[in-house]
């Protein structure tokens, strides 16, 4: 029989590099405590990596960048998507984050907010200052869109405001919106505001 640690460790070294886990998933490997410790004995001798209070994540090589080794990190952005494919909930980013994914801003804030169907929490990310804040909505159509993208192109409208919109920044808008799929933007164009179709529809 192969021991707890042993079964964490085969099925991590499965995983794509990057890979993020909760503990839950090696639930089927003995109690929550076992697993919990052997969590930590694998983080301590840097088999993994931890992302947050039970997030984990299996970490990629380290790079050498013009003599600067690099350990890449899973960015906020996914480790909010491994949440809500846990939660089996939808997240949309809101505020400077949706802005952030779409390099209309570069201001970072100390809570990087998502709208969610799931549960409202907040989570702290290990190492840094900036934490993951999830706020439940009500508001279905914002969850409902084919095209991921313009979901994006759409909360990051919403957080600009009508009105005031820059031709700089239309002009990053259209770029991105070049890359929306067409039959996706038929179905998902009944889901926005008005203000934002007419101006979606000009680029």
């Amino acid at each position: 029989m192969q021991s707890t640690e042993n079964k964490i460790l085969s099925k991590i070294k499965k995983c794509e590099r990057g890979k993020i886990f909760f503990a839950d998933d090696f639930a089927d490997f003995g109690s929550p405590e076992t697993v919990r410790q052997t969590l930590q004995r694998l983080q301590k001798s840097g088999v993994i990596k931890r992302a947050a209070h039970g997030i984990y994540y299996y970490p990629k090589k380290d790079v050498n960048i013009q003599g600067l080794i690099i350990s890449p990190k899973p960015s906020i952005d996914d480790i909010a998507k491994a949440i809500a494919r846990r939660d089996k909930s939808r997240i949309v980013p809101i505020g400077d984050q949706a802005l952030n994914l779409l390099n209309l801003s570069t201001q970072v804030p100390m809570n990087v907010v998502y709208i969610t169907t799931g549960a409202p929490r907040r989570v702290k990310i290990d190492g840094s200052r900036h934490g993951i804040l999830f706020k439940h909505s009500s508001e279905q159509k914002r969850f409902e869109y084919k095209s991921k993208l313009l979901m994006l192109i759409v909360s990051a409208m919403r957080e600009i405001g009508e009105g005031k919109i820059y031709p700089e920044e239309l002009k990053i808008i259209k770029a991105h919106f070049q890359n929306v799929d067409k039959k996706d933007f038929e179905h998902d164009i009944k889901l926005m505001p008005l203000w934002v179709r007419e101006i979606l529809l000009t680029l």
